[in-house]
């Protein structure tokens, strides 16, 4: 994307065009390298630290647990404070908890210092979705954000086969290690660009109203369509990042490297749909695009579960169904969030950490079942991730039907 590609409400992505971009995606990117890095090292971290396949799935739940809570208040302090300074503060966490994983000692001190990660790192994630919207407005917020999503997928996209070779060469903790000094040159750029929104568009209330706008956003049928389909996608997504390490390296011998090349390839159907929607956004809308991907998740998971409890296709048989899943994504999260902040737009920040949270408290559930239904195969993940599925699918119609009665 060049810089004249960037028109803006305010002026500020055309003063450093280039430089917020780059930013924002290291933003946006901290939910899945915080994750992602470490996915190949979670069968050697659990023998290290004693632990069995259950507790190291905690570990993301607990990092969920983190990122969904904290997104609620990082929302309203975004709105009243502006966007830079509390973003600092979340990365200041988010190296702090990183530096804890790196020296944890036991399942649960990693459990509860993901958590710390977690509430640091959510802040760059839910406020860089309110500076697209304080950049780019209604109507070009939904692009930009699939334009930053497949740009930034760079991350993920190589974040495991990246993890796979500092576990090879320096051990599990070397991860960790890597995710402190990303941390830290992030905050550096973060110093670069400009604050996106002004003091005359702050918002002055406090706590108690911050709450009540909360209430007020959980009454609105229009925001709740949009987080409940994106909640229920989210269960699947997270049930693959916590299960598949263990139904790839585990059951189906793959190695920590290779494990890696396979979860890239669901990172470039995320990227391949999100370039797709910047295309048809214009031509088919939110609401029909985010029925595509719904559709796409319902079947790609139908299709997971029944691999897996047959062991039609063997490592394939998972492989597959769980790309058409992923790359769902692009025509799910992105246009159920610009639809959401179109809603509100005086609280993009609130409704960004509400619907984030949403997605992302779903996904704890999705991965902490695995920690209770793990029985050594890959049938607890195939099974979560189609009820996911086909609860998005469902969630999508409820909204079709519910639009249409509001003409």
């Amino acid at each position: 994307m060049n810089a004249s590609s960037l028109s803006t409400t305010d002026g500020a992505a055309e003063s450093h065009p280039l430089r917020l971009m780059a930013v924002l995606c290291a933003l946006m990117g901290f939910a899945s390298i915080s994750t992602d890095f470490y996915l190949p090292a979670m069968p050697t971290i659990a023998q290290a630290l004693h632990a069995d396949a259950g507790a190291m799935e905690l570990t993301i739940a607990g990092y969920l647990v983190g990122f969904s809570i904290g997104q609620l208040f990082w929302g309203p302090i975004g709105d009243r404070f502006g966007r830079k300074r509390p973003i600092g503060v979340g990365l200041v966490l988010f190296v702090i908890g990183s530096i804890g994983c790196a020296t944890a000692g036991s399942p649960a001190i990693m459990i509860g210092l993901r958590l710390v990660q977690a509430c640091g790192a959510c802040s760059g994630v839910v406020l860089s979705r309110a500076m697209v919207r304080d950049l780019y407005g209604p109507e070009r917020s939904g692009q930009m954000l699939s334009t930053l999503i497949t740009v930034m997928a760079i991350a993920p996209l190589v974040g495991p086969f990246l993890g796979g070779q500092v576990l090879a060469l320096a051990g599990w903790r070397a991860i960790f290690w890597l995710l402190v000094a990303i941390g830290v040159i992030t905050g550096i750029g973060l110093a670069t660009v400009p604050e996106t929104l002004p003091v005359e568009r702050r918002s002055a209330k406090g706590p108690g109203a911050a709450l009540r706008d909360y209430a007020l956003l959980l009454r609105d049928r229009r925001v709740l369509d949009c987080a409940m389909v994106g909640g229920f996608y989210y269960v699947g997504i997270y049930a693959y990042v916590a299960g598949s390490p263990f139904a790839f390296i585990t059951v189906h011998h793959v190695s920590a490297q290779a494990y890696g090349m396979l979860f890239a390839g669901g990172i470039v159907a995320i990227m391949l749909a999100n370039m797709t929607n910047v295309r048809l956004l214009p031509r088919l809308g939110t609401v029909r695009l985010m029925r595509i991907g719904a559709i796409a998740s319902a079947g790609s998971g139908s299709l997971l579960a029944l691999s897996a409890w047959t062991g039609w296709g063997g490592l394939w048989g998972l492989v597959l169904p769980c790309f058409i899943y992923v790359g769902a994504s692009g025509l799910i999260v992105a246009n159920s969030m610009a639809r959401a902040m179109s809603h509100r737009p005086q609280q993009a920040g609130a409704v960004s950490a509400l619907l984030g949270a949403a997605q992302y408290g779903s996904g704890m559930i999705g991965s902490g079942s695995l920690s209770f239904l793990a029985d050594g195969t890959s049938r607890p993940m195939a099974s979560v991730i189609a009820l996911a599925g086909l609860a998005a699918l469902l969630g999508v119609a409820i909204n079709g039907a519910a639009q249409g009665r509001r003409g």
